[in-house]
């Protein structure tokens, strides 16, 4: 090749990657972005499992598909089987945490409470982020203790102070939670109690009766939990279920005369399968959610047209368009995606590798104007993450359930009281590190391991 030639191919590539700085673009399958998922399409949790990844792949698809991947790296993914098992979920990410035809790795999407806090130290030694929407151990907001790990989002601890900021809204001020019985029933798990110490710091701080009650696994039965319900006439009921958990509780509230109007689920007992189940005494039920359903976002509307309308999706039943967990899969991918085009814009626009990913995601900006040109407004939230805040939003919705779908009832994102509680964070995460004998890092630790 003449060396005008070269030069031509040059400008050319340049050209096409549209910017005026030419990055290294590998040949073969090493030239796309591998994406691993581990799913749960099999056991006792694939109902609540298969729309999540239809919304991710559709996302993936969406990007290939229409912007031609990112920054013209196109993505590739396989999936791996775990049942929300913990052995099998650290099975598959030890399958695939070397990459894959010569692709690294840039993220772990552990689909898992239990999963991600078992890979917790194995993926410092890796250098695989972990990331962990709506769920994972609250304190690895705290990167400088937590360097891998990302619990993006909308932590536990931010979902008890949303819930509890929502029935201020209510009653008409944090004045007036004063004297309020919020009675707490929760999944007899470690995951159930992890609101406990928040709810207790928030119960001090605002003057209300803070009532824990345990439901232990899988929760068929309830006639006890809530014939106490009905014997200390609480004001408001924050239930905090998962699987089959959910809709007894609801269909037992009513059982006993408690209004469900006034209860507010968590995060994983607000879906469409959570309700559904209850029937028509499910109606008024209200959840809390950084998960908005509802088909209406403008990236929902071009993901329909480029992907579903074309039988490109991933979705085997359109009722689930739109849903909560359908939305939670578009939006995990839509972290994931921009926190790789941020790597890009620091490392070059080529396959991202995990030490890369993390630096992609402790300088991920999601405001405003980038959600609006990303169609995700309203869908989204706000997201600013740090090397001191792997969280970066701290604020949820709250839906309640009409008898066929959800609509939003709160005035936009309720946010959390983040000044409470991450002073209480930082001390677990320094305890943790005491622990475990890490020196926590710093800002400047971060940018020169980056370089």
């Amino acid at each position: 090749m003449t060396r005008l030639a070269r030069t031509m191919r040059i400008v050319a590539l340049a050209a096409l990657l549209g910017t005026g700085t030419v990055a290294t673009a590998p040949a073969g399958d090493a030239a796309r972005q591998y994406f691993p998922l581990p799913t749960f399409r099999v056991g006792a949790y694939a109902s609540s499992g298969i729309p999540v990844w239809a919304g991710t792949i559709d996302y993936l698809r969406y990007i290939n598909e229409v912007e031609g991947g990112i920054n013209g790296v196109k993505l590739f993914w396989d999936e791996c089987e775990t049942e929300w098992a913990v052995e099998k979920g650290v099975e598959c990410y030890e399958r695939v945490k070397g990459g894959r035809d010569g692709s690294p790795v840039p993220l772990f999407l552990p689909h898992g409470d239990p999963v991600s806090k078992a890979l917790t130290e194995k993926s410092v030694a890796d250098k695989i982020p972990l990331v962990t929407t709506g769920y994972g151990r609250t304190e690895a907001i705290d990167g400088r203790v937590f360097p891998y790990s990302f619990t993006v989002l909308f932590s536990f601890w931010s979902e008890a102070s949303s819930a509890i900021n929502y029935i201020a809204e209510q009653v008409g001020g944090k004045d007036r939670l004063k004297g309020l019985k919020i009675a707490t029933v929760y999944h007899d798990s470690p995951y159930g109690k992890e609101t406990q110490i928040p709810l207790d710091l928030l119960a001090k701080t605002y003057g209300f009766e803070n009532i824990q009650i345990a439901v232990p696994h899988p929760g068929n039965d309830q006639s006890a939990q809530w014939a106490r319900i009905r014997q200390i006439k609480p004001d408001w009921v924050f239930l905090r279920g998962w699987g089959v958990m959910t809709p007894v509780a609801i269909k037992t509230a009513a059982k006993t005369g408690f209004p469900v109007d006034h209860i507010i689920g968590g995060i994983w007992s607000g879906s469409e399968e959570d309700v559904r189940p209850a029937g028509s005494v499910g109606k008024g039920y209200r959840a809390i959610t950084p998960f908005p359903a509802g088909q209406d976002f403008e990236i929902l509307k071009k993901i329909k047209a480029a992907i579903v309308d074309k039988g490109l999706s991933d979705l085997k039943d359109p009722k689930s368009f739109g849903s909560v967990y359908y939305n939670s899969g578009v939006i995990e991918a839509i972290i994931a995606v921009e926190a790789i085009r941020t790597a890009q814009g620091r490392f070059g626009r080529k396959p991202i590798d995990g030490a890369q990913g993390q630096w992609g995601l402790e300088h991920l900006v999601l405001d405003e104007p980038r959600l609006k040109a990303l169609g995700a407004e309203g869908l989204v939230q706000p997201l600013r993450l740090s090397v001191k805040d792997h969280e970066g939003g701290g604020a949820g919705k709250v839906l309640q359930w009409d008898g066929t779908q959800w609509a939003a009832v709160s005035h936009g994102w309720v946010k959390s009281d983040r000044d409470l509680l991450l002073p209480r964070i930082y001390e677990r995460a320094a305890a943790y590190a005491r622990e475990k004998g890490i020196t926590p890092r710093g800002e400047e630790t971060a940018e020169a391991i980056a370089r």
